[in-house]
């Protein structure tokens, strides 16, 4: 079964916990938290003192986005913040074999990043060591955003490669998800979808029953 990771930058930062609530009552599966610098993006979202403020909220896993660079330096204090997932960017990592290890080492399971134009390829050897690659199909830094359109041909070729070495790697994908898109994101092999403004405007517990109709739908 597919798996959906709202987007707390999507949420109502004046009533977080009752968002939270709200999703994971309704089926969701994941939470996903952007970590942002000013630097490797341009926004500045949270750290790690709003990851630990929530873990106390919620059993949904935690999935923390490093959208910063060298996230080598943060990733003990995001695991002791509560993070279950820690995603780190494949651009944004010096040394990326390093990086991965150290987050297993914390416990937490490990995953890593592409920007749409960045190649499948540039994660080809370090595959068999993540539990799994995070597409964007946006550039990062703001929700909102449009999803661009040939980032679905990467989501297909990661799975035909995850395929090809036998592994059972997870594939998500961030930016521009919808109740319009998440069916062709499925089928093209994706089975995390993160979704900000599509899961928190309007009534986010039905929005999230939307999504986890598609997915019994795609899955049948």
């Amino acid at each position: 079964m597919a798996i959906l990771a709202p987007s707390l930058l999507g949420a109502d930062f004046k009533n977080l916990e009752k968002d939270i609530r709200t999703v994971e009552e309704a089926g969701a599966g994941y939470l996903h938290l952007d970590v942002m610098d000013g630097v490797f993006v341009p926004s500045i979202s949270f750290g790690m003192p709003v990851v630990a403020a929530l873990r106390d909220c919620t059993g949904l896993v935690f999935d923390v986005h490093m959208m910063v660079e060298e996230p080598v330096r943060y990733v003990k204090a995001v695991r002791e913040a509560g993070a279950d997932l820690i995603c780190v960017h494949a651009e944004a990592c010096r040394h990326l074999d390093s990086v991965i290890s150290q987050i297993h080492q914390t416990g937490a399971r490990a995953a890593v990043a592409i920007n749409p134009a960045t190649p499948v390829s540039a994660v080809d050897l370090i595959l068999p060591q993540v539990d799994m690659v995070l597409i964007m199909s946006v550039n990062p830094g703001f929700g909102g955003q449009k999803f661009i359109p040939y980032t679905l041909q990467k989501v297909r070729m990661l799975r035909e490669r995850v395929r090809e070495l036998g592994l059972d790697t997870d594939i998500q994908v961030d930016g521009g998800v919808t109740l319009d898109n998440a069916e062709e994101l499925l089928e093209a092999g994706a089975n995390v979808l993160v979704a900000g403004s599509s899961v928190f405007r309007g009534d986010p517990g039905e929005n999230v029953k939307r999504f986890l109709e598609i997915f019994e739908r795609t899955r049948r």
